[in-house]
């Protein structure tokens, strides 16, 4: 991630909204309990970390392998449905998850 971006992303008043999300029970307790676990003030600052890490780590994998943000960009001008891109970025993540894993 860019320095700069990265820098915007550690103040705290940037501007935030508000988004509904429907989770399973078990799940969303879960959630409470490992947040209060790991010190967190509740499990939607936990939501929140792991968003973060995720996007963090896509964008990084991303930013190092331009070609296929050109492609999916590329992809979706064409017309190719987003759960299409997502099916196959899961499917190129799982292959590429084994094959390190070898």
């Amino acid at each position: 991630m860019k320095i700069n971006k990265l820098k915007q992303r550690l103040h705290k008043d940037r501007s935030k909204t508000n988004i509904s999300l429907k989770m399973p029970e078990d799940v969303v307790e879960d959630l409470k309990s490992v947040a209060l676990r790991l010190g967190f003030s509740n499990y939607e600052a936990l939501i929140r970390a792991y968003v973060g890490q995720g996007l963090r780590n896509d964008l990084a994998r991303l930013e190092a392998n331009p070609e296929i943000s050109s492609l999916i960009d590329s992809l979706r001008k064409h017309g190719v449905d987003e759960s299409v891109l997502a099916s196959a970025m899961a499917d190129a993540t799982k292959n590429r998850l084994n094959a390190d894993s070898l």
